[in-house]
C-alpha cells in the first residue's frame, strides 16, 4: 500500500500535535503547572495515536498498528485532556484525586488493550471499527471514558469562553476578547476531530477520518497560538478566571475527540 491522501493525512496530524505537545512541555517545564503537564501527556497520545495511523494507511493495518491506535487515540488521550481541565476548574487538590483515578484506570485501560483477543484478524486494507474486532471491555472503555471526558472539555471550553467575554466587557480589551476566542476554536476543533463526515466527500472512511483528525488539531492549535498574544489585563482578571481551556498566559488547550462508539473509526489517534 503506497503514499494516499489519508498517509498525508496523517503525517500532518502527527506533526501538528507533536508540535504542539513540545510547545506544552515546553511551558510546564517553565511554570511547573499541574494542568499543563497533564495536557502534555494527552497530547503526546494524541501524536502517538497518529502515527499508528500514519503508518496504518501507508503500509498498512496490523494488529499492533490497530491496538497503539485504539489505545492511544481511543481511550487514552482525552480523559488526560480533560483531568487539565479539571485542574483548572476545581483546583489542585481536586484535580490530584482526579489524576490518582485516572492513572489507575489508564493501567487497567492498557493491560484490556494489549491483551484483549481479537474477534477477527486486522485487514491491511480498510479502517478496522473497534465493534468488528474487540469485545465489550475495550469498547465501553473507550466510549465511556472518552465521551464523558469530551463533555468535560467542551463543556470547560465554552464556560470559560463565555467567562472571558464578560471580562472584555468590563474593561478587558483586545486579549479577553482573544482568548475567548481561543477557547471557542478548542470546543470546534474538538467536534470537527469527530466529525469525520463532514470530510466522506474525500474518499473512503480512513482518508475522511484522517481529514478530521488533521483538521481538528489544527484548528485546536490554531486556538493555541492565540494565546501567544498578549495576556489578558489585570483589569479583566478581577472580573474572569483562568480559562478552563486555555489558561491566559499558559496557552494550553485542552483538546479532544468526541466520543460515539469510540472505534477508532470515530476517536481521534485523539
Amino acid at each position: 500500500m503506497g503514499p494516499t491522501l489519508a498517509s498525508a493525512l496523517a503525517a500532518t496530524a502527527s506533526l501538528v500535535s507533536l508540535a504542539f505537545a513540545l510547545s506544552t512541555l515546553e511551558r510546564w517545564l517553565v511554570r511547573r503547572r499541574p494542568h499543563e503537564a497533564a495536557w502534555s501527556a494527552s497530547l503526546f497520545m494524541f501524536a502517538a495515536g497518529s502515527i499508528a495511523l500514519l503508518f496504518a494507511t501507508g503500509l498498512g493495518w496490523s494488529e499492533w498498528s490497530f491496538r497503539a491506535f485504539y489505545l492511544f487515540g481511543g481511550i487514552l488521550n482525552v480523559p488526560f485532556l480533560a483531568l487539565g481541565t479539571v485542574y483548572l476548574l476545581a483546583g489542585e487538590a481536586v484535580g490530584r484525586r482526579v489524576a490518582q483515578a485516572l492513572v489507575i484506570v489508564a493501567a487497567f485501560s492498557t493491560g484490556v488493550v494489549l491483551i484483549a483477543p481479537l474477534k477477527a484478524p486486522i485487514a491491511a486494507r480498510g479502517f478496522p471499527a473497534g465493534k468488528d474486532h474487540l469485545g465489550v471491555l475495550p469498547r465501553v472503555l473507550a466510549g465511556v471514558g472518552s465521551g464523558l471526558a469530551a463533555l468535560v472539555i467542551i463543556g470547560g471550553a465554552l464556560w470559560s469562553a463565555w467567562r472571558l467575554v464578560r471580562a472584555r466587557r468590563a474593561g478587558g480589551g483586545a486579549a479577553a476578547g482573544r482568548l475567548a476566542a481561543a477557547n471557542v476554536l478548542i470546543a470546534l476543533g474538538t467536534l470537527i476531530i469527530s466529525a469525520k463526515a463532514l470530510f466522506s466527500s474525500l474518499g473512503d472512511e480512513e482518508t475522511a477520518f484522517s481529514a478530521a483528525v488533521a483538521a481538528g488539531i489544527l484548528v485546536i492549535f490554531i486556538g493555541f497560538l492565540l494565546t501567544n498574544q498578549a495576556p489578558v489585563p489585570a483589569a479583566a482578571d478581577a472580573t474572569s478566571p483562568e480559562p478552563a481551556a486555555i489558561p491566559a498566559d499558559t496557552g494550553a488547550p485542552a483538546h479532544a475527540s468526541a466520543a460515539r462508539d469510540r472505534d477508532p473509526a470515530t476517536t481521534a489517534a485523539g
